[in-house]
């Protein structure tokens, strides 16, 4: 079967939408496998720009089945206002063309409440959420107190597990010093929503494995990127689910073997919003330069997001943990107009050389990059569709890209346009 799982590598923010909107032009199906309305995903068709949160990439697309899995925490009133936003905008979104797992777990009004509160109580060692509630509501998941999809299906096992629920967020939220919420409140919201909700949820799983024995094209689209993994991030300062390629397969409920071909989607150069160790900074004009040319604000939070040099270091730890097999390479026009570029090869750490991202908080902050420069270029890179319409240097750059990362460049984008994108290798393929 003919499957691609699309993920960041770096700190997300690589131009994930546009790659996934030019792949699911070639699918069948996008999934949706884990986050939440804390991804942000734009898409430019024709001139028409699309900001998605929730849905799939592929929902803007005609003929195409979106998916959201098991994998990720719904908020229903931001799905409710997205779907109403994107239909504003004229695209059909109905039960035909989008299935939820039934067993998502659901994002409360009271999660929202709780990532605040914890990032305050935090103060000046805040993780940088976006304060959407999507850590609280993995933690109930987890923890086994967590609303799903389907539970909206029995009003009276409803009542009885949001109460049970805020006994526990409650007692937290006095212990912090805020006001409680009303576990009715949440009840009644949830029962004012659910005739709206309830359409789109449906058994994934058996429908995913209906389509792959059908011959269908899958395409799994993750959100945020490797180094905001729980498991393999910087973390504390991570978000609160897997970005790792095989979580494609477990957020969506489908066998480790349903996944083939693993992107990597990695910007030509490295940007993080929030808090968090980031090796190559650049707080330099240099920094500022690559902000504005790139456009550099959250689509979800409208934060400014950090910059800086190109980090080989930790593409290869993302390629070699996740199984990356090619990388499809954004924003190399914003590089265009440098003298020189720098990519970071390695780190010192107390006084050592090393090649991979320790795990430990305090060293991850420690590090200090290892530097190689390379020249730049003048000639204009926008708008490229073939390797002859860019300037030597640039090809260049690429190519040691690809030595340093251990990984092909699959893709290469050279604007938010769709089609302006140089193809070497169809993922779908193989």
């Amino acid at each position: 079967m003919a499957s691609v799982a699309v993920i960041g590598s770096q700190w997300g923010d690589e131009g994930k939408g546009k790659i996934v909107d030019w792949l699911s032009s070639r699918a069948d199906v996008v999934v949706r496998f884990q986050g939440g309305h804390n991804a942000g995903h734009t898409l430019v068709i024709d001139g028409k720009t699309y900001k998605l949160h929730l849905l799939p990439s592929g929902i803007v697309r005609k003929n195409k089945f979106s998916i959201i899995g098991n994998g990720v925490v719904v908020d229903p009133w931001a799905l409710l206002k997205e779907i109403k936003a994107i239909r504003d905008q004229g695209v059909d979104v109905t039960p035909d063309n989008l299935m939820i797992a039934e067993n998502a777990t659901l994002i409360l009004p009271v999660h929202s409440v709780l990532d605040e509160a914890m990032e305050k109580a935090r103060g000046n060692d805040p993780i940088g959420t976006t304060k959407r509630g999507i850590g609280p509501a993995y933690e109930d998941k987890v923890a086994r107190r967590g609303i799903r999809i389907c539970d909206l299906r029995e009003p009276d096992v409803l009542k009885e597990k949001i109460g049970n629920m805020m006994l526990h967020h409650n007692a937290l939220l006095k212990g912090l010093g805020m006001d409680t919420v009303s576990a009715d409140e949440i009840y009644s919201a949830l029962m004012k929503v659910r005739d709206e909700i309830l359409p789109y949820a449906g058994v994934v799983w058996r429908v995913l494995d209906k389509m792959r024995r059908e011959g269908k094209k899958i395409l799994f689209e993750g959100a945020q990127g490797m180094m905001l993994d729980v498991d393999h991030g910087t973390y504390p300062f991570v978000t609160s689910s897997n970005m790792h390629a095989a979580q494609a397969a477990t957020g969506s409920g489908m066998g480790p073997d349903a996944v083939g071909y693993i992107l990597g989607i990695t910007k030509a150069y490295t940007t993080r919003v929030g808090s968090g160790p980031f090796p190559t900074e650049l707080e330099d004009d240099v920094g500022k330069y690559l902000g504005e040319k790139g456009h550099e604000f959250g689509t979800t939070t409208g934060r400014k997001r950090r910059c800086g040099w190109f980090d080989a270091v930790l593409v290869r730890q993302s390629v070699t943990i996740s199984g990356i097999k090619g990388i499809a390479l954004t924003k190399l026009d914003v590089l265009d107009g440098l003298k020189e570029l720098k990519i970071c090869v390695g780190y010192e750490l107390d006084g050592k050389k090393i090649d991979y991202l320790p795990a430990s908080q305090a060293a991850q902050e420690k590090v200090v990059p290892v530097y190689e420069t390379m020249e730049g270029w003048s000639e204009s890179t926008k708008g490229a569709r073939s390797w002859k319409d860019l300037p030597a240097a640039a090809v260049k750059y690429v190519r040691h890209i690809e030595e340093l990362i251990g990984a092909p460049v699959t893709l290469l984008s050279t604007s938010p346009e769709r089609d302006d994108t140089i193809l070497m290798h169809d993922p779908f393929a193989g």
